[in-house]
């Protein structure tokens, strides 16, 4: 079942946040039937830095086609401003579609981007998202390649002005809309009343974030289609490794923490290590 077949369901779709293939395989372990590559987490693991528009083109689209070679199941990816201009988007668009992505994220924030969870963001005029979102609709090859709009203008412009906002950007005929930082359960409310009817909405729940986090099944009741964690997993990830590397750095041994990380045989059944060099003995002489 592709994305845009299951978004014609009635269940909410929960999409965790991943930001490699390793990462991905173990979400689709999981039973997730979607994956949501954060272009937040990219920079937090490849580069060891914040949100602010640091990561490129290249690097997401060089992640997801790692991502999408491992994993069945649809990925959704954030696609940040494009990249540029709307022709930027229309290669980005092309790029990601040719790599495997199951649906494009697009916001209207000001290049450089930053994580819609800060302060201090700035968002484009209308009329020049409206251009990137129908350059992103003609670039794709396949209407099956679904094109998100998102909208940061709750932060810059207020509320109603983001309401607008999506309004213009679904008449430009987008598969889904993201109405990012709404502040409280009242908002969501609102949103999902005006637009839930019409065209799949997404909830993006962020830990310590602007937006009030809560389940999947409650944003579903909401009027939500689609519910992402995109950080989680790094911050998961994150506390992990810093438990783990004191223990290392305070007992010179991994011992004390055996009990919380699988040893050689057990990672290697995670990635199918077995089955790989199953594989290649058909291949032997």
């Amino acid at each position: 079942m592709n994305l845009k077949q299951r978004l014609n369901q009635a269940e909410v779709l929960l999409a965790p946040g991943v930001y490699d293939a390793f990462s991905a395989l173990i979400a689709e372990q999981a039973g997730f039937e979607a994956l949501y590559l954060s272009g937040a987490s990219i920079a937090y693991t490849l580069l060891g830095r914040s949100d602010i528009g640091l990561t490129t083109a290249s690097e997401v689209a060089h992640t997801l086609a790692h991502i999408t070679d491992r994993v069945r199941v649809p990925v959704i990816v954030d696609a940040d401003t494009g990249f540029g201009n709307a022709l930027n988007t229309q290669r980005t668009v092309r790029d990601f579609e040719r790599a495997g992505a199951a649906m494009i994220q697009l916001e209207d924030q000001t290049f450089p981007k930053r994580c819609g969870h800060l302060d201090g963001k700035g968002v484009v005029p209308v009329t020049e998202m409206e251009g990137k979102l129908r350059a992103a609709l003609d670039a794709r090859h396949s209407s099956e390649t679904l094109i998100l709009a998102r909208t940061d203008a709750v932060a810059v412009e207020g509320f109603e002005a983001a309401l607008e906002r999506a309004e213009r950007y679904l008449a430009c005929g987008v598969d889904a809309l993201f109405i990012e930082a709404v502040r409280t359960p009242e908002q969501m409310h609102i949103a999902c009343q005006q637009f839930a009817q019409r065209v799949p909405m997404l909830a993006n729940m962020v830990e310590g974030g602007k937006t009030p986090v809560q389940s999947a099944d409650v944003l579903g009741q909401r009027g939500y289609k689609i519910v992402i964690f995109p950080g989680g997993t790094a911050r998961a990830v994150a506390h992990t490794l810093q438990g783990y590397y004191a223990s290392l750095h305070q007992h010179q041994t991994t011992g004390p923490w055996q009990n919380q990380m699988l040893d050689f045989d057990g990672l290697n059944a995670v990635i199918g290590t077995p089955e790989l060099l199953a594989q290649g003995q058909r291949y032997a002489s």
